[in-house]
């Protein structure tokens, strides 16, 4: 069963008046804040993952060693 508008209404009420709406609008800009901080981590996280990711692949191609295979048999 789900909540009517007016029991929320009634909620949000209560909320305001326990709080008051100077806290509640820090709350929502700390709240906003975090999030940004948080999705701008994140996307630092793969940028970085992605450059090493590059790196390994140029260090893997310079550390290509052309030869030829000889067994012991072969050498006598």
């Amino acid at each position: 069963m789900a909540p009517s508008i007016w029991q929320l209404l009634i909620v949000l009420a209560i909320i305001i008046l326990l709080f008051g709406t100077k806290k509640l609008r820090n709350i929502g800009g700390d709240l906003g804040s975090a999030i940004k901080n948080f999705r701008s981590s994140v996307k630092d996280g793969e940028q970085s993952v992605a450059k090493e990711d590059e790196k390994l692949a140029e260090n893997k191609e310079s550390s290509i060693i052309e030869g030829e295979a000889t067994r012991e048999k072969d050498k006598t």
